[in-house]
């Protein structure tokens, strides 16, 4: 018997603008995406769980726009990015539904690059649509449907936003957030200063959250509520070109040292295996206070507009 809540993703009308191995790439995605999710609702002890349902799936960025970037000599490639709408907020936690298919699509080798997804209910979605809310309404204008369940659950056409308003609180965010940044990196110095080389990589990993929190808030009045600082950098440099020189990725050695601070949130703190050197650290605040700038510059010049 077919398994309806498993559906066959095929892309060919949809991303007729994407070379075939990348529908595949996206296909695949979203084929674990909606089998990890379905086996917790095959397994599920209670009504909100059984409930629960994927009811969008929405390409959005440069794989949308048909504006991605494969730079092999800078290192410098594209992610894919995802909106998934789900039907109730239970369906957004990460640790009942969506941790496994993270790992999986990272790991699978039938996929070559990243990719990044949201996940919100639909009617947070609606609501930020309503508003006229920059992030969203961008997504339902220029991004591509992948998926829907029904259309009696529908995302609304954005409303236009009060831009006066919407002004003074990216206003609000940068005042709130560029500070951060700062403060972080000093902390992270004087780790460094007192050889507390573990804690000084996760003092700087909150600068480089901060910095693009402060971006992506200022721009799109939006953050996703993620720690994965390499998700917010693939977020807030789609956005903006400028912000990719910040980190030098055509190394092994510069990609790996980026790789070992996205972990320190975590590993840092709790790992006893998690080692940093000075070099490495000297390396990461360089660049760090190299991001620092590059955000000061972009979001004033936004907030000058």
């Amino acid at each position: 018997m077919t398994d309806t809540t498993r559906p066959m993703f095929d892309f060919s009308d949809a991303l007729a603008h994407l070379p075939a191995d990348k529908q595949a790439e996206l296909a695949r995605a979203l084929h674990i995406l909606f089998e990890e999710f379905e086996d917790v609702r095959a397994v599920a002890t209670t009504a909100p769980k059984k409930l629960a349902r994927i009811l969008h799936v929405l390409l959005f960025g440069s794989f949308a726009r048909g504006t991605w970037v494969e730079d092999h000599k800078s290192g410098y490639m594209s992610d894919y990015d995802l909106l998934i709408v789900v039907s109730s907020e239970f369906a957004t936690d990460y640790s009942t539904y969506w941790y496994k298919a993270e790992e999986r699509i990272l790991r699978d080798p039938k996929i070559g690059r990243e990719v990044n997804f949201i996940v919100h209910p639909l009617s947070e979605v609606n609501t930020r649509l309503a508003e006229g809310q920059y992030f969203f309404s961008d997504i339902r204008r220029e991004g591509i449907p992948l998926y829907e369940l029904s259309r009696d659950k529908r995302l609304i056409d954005p409303a236009e936003v009060n831009e006066a308003e919407a002004k003074e609180k990216a206003k609000e965010y940068f005042e709130f957030w560029f500070p951060k940044i700062e403060e972080f990196c000093i902390d992270a110095q004087a780790c460094i200063d007192r050889k507390s080389y573990e804690k000084a990589a996760f003092e700087l990993h909150q600068a480089v959250e901060s910095a693009y929190n402060c971006f992506l808030l200022t721009h799109t009045l939006y953050s996703p509520p993620s720690h994965n600082i390499k998700f917010l950098r693939s977020l807030a440099e789609d956005i903006d070109a400028s912000l990719i020189d910040a980190w030098p990725r055509a190394s092994k050695r510069d990609r790996a040292a980026f790789e070992l601070l996205k972990r320190a949130y975590i590993d840092a703190r709790y790992s006893p295996k998690f080692d940093v050197t000075k070099d490495q650290l000297d390396w990461l605040t360089h660049h760090t206070r190299t991001l620092e700038a590059a955000v000061k510059q972009a979001c004033e010049a936004k907030l000058g507009e």
